[in-house]
């Protein structure tokens, strides 16, 4: 892949949750790119793996680890993996996440007739305990947990950088999905609070917050099966300044930057929107 600037993290070790996904790909490729030993960890170990074989095959450094974000016990496992194979965690990049059906309610809105309603309908009332929980765990608590996995080996060297994903839904909480909207919110002020606690020890913390981009989750939802856009699709397309969707490549400039000392080492506790104008749209 093309990356938009070159910087320099030779002789660094990165570690990608979510390694194996649309976005944490590109990441990992470009933090390779420019020199990093790149652990892409992921529930799925044959994605993982591909995406760390497409690395080697363009002379990068990399492994796929096969990792539960949410399991402490899973984690330090990839971590032992990791430093042996590739050596002590210079940056970390939260990218697991996503949202689930058991979180999201059928409609934009309540009416009263749904609350008497056809049971093809899932309102707010029948949002699940489960399901809420399983998004906001795999959202907050998969950002947390690896933190506090990988971070020990930035702390004992009093440097270390550490990127989470946020989302436009930490703004304003799109319609449908209240349970990923509050935990993206929660991984913005996560974010924000690990900023000042890191700030003694040489760790920088700081987050990108996403626009619309079309990946393996968010395609069923954004496009048809011919490849038109779904109601929902066009409504975000109409609050977003730009007219379109964000490609993955586009994310990938913002990422390098918070990872270079010389340009961004002042910056902290920062969430910086990519998201082509829609959250300073107010729709009028």
């Amino acid at each position: 892949m093309s990356i938009p600037f070159q910087i320099d993290l030779k002789g660094k070790v990165a570690v990608v949750t979510g390694g194996g996904g649309v976005l944490g790909s590109a990441f990992a490729k470009a933090i390779a790119q420019c020199g990093a030993k790149v652990a892409i960890v992921d529930l799925n170990r044959a994605s993982a793996e591909k995406v760390a074989a497409e690395i080697c095959k363009t002379g990068g450094t990399a492994i796929g680890v096969e990792a539960n974000v949410l399991l402490r016990d899973s984690l330090t496992t990839a971590l032992v993996k990791i430093h042996k194979e590739l050596g002590p965690c210079d940056m970390l990049l939260n990218g697991a996440g996503g949202n689930h059906p058991a979180g999201t309610t059928t409609k934009e809105y309540l009416y009263l007739e749904d609350v008497e309603k056809q049971e093809s309908i899932q309102t707010f009332f029948d949002l699940e305990r489960e399901g809420v929980e399983f998004v906001f765990s795999l959202n907050f608590l998969g950002t947390l947990l690896p933190t506090q996995i990988f971070t020990r080996d930035m702390v004992a060297r009093k440097q270390g950088i550490v990127i989470n994903i946020s989302s436009m839904n930490a703004y304003t909480p799109l319609t449908k999905i209240p349970a990923y909207s509050g935990a993206k919110a929660a991984v913005s002020n996560f974010t924000q609070w690990l900023a000042v606690h890191m700030s003694k020890v040489g760790i920088r913390v700081n987050a990108i917050a996403p626009g619309f981009f079309l990946t393996e989750q968010t395609k069923g939802l954004l496009q048809r099966e011919d490849g038109s856009l779904t109601e929902r699709a066009q409504k975000v397309i109409s609050q977003t300044p730009m007219g379109r969707f964000g490609e993955p490549q586009e994310l990938i400039g913002t990422l390098l930057w918070l990872l270079s000392e010389p340009a961004s080492g002042f910056v902290n506790g920062a969430v910086i929107p990519v998201d082509g104008g829609f959250s300073a749209y107010s729709g009028v």
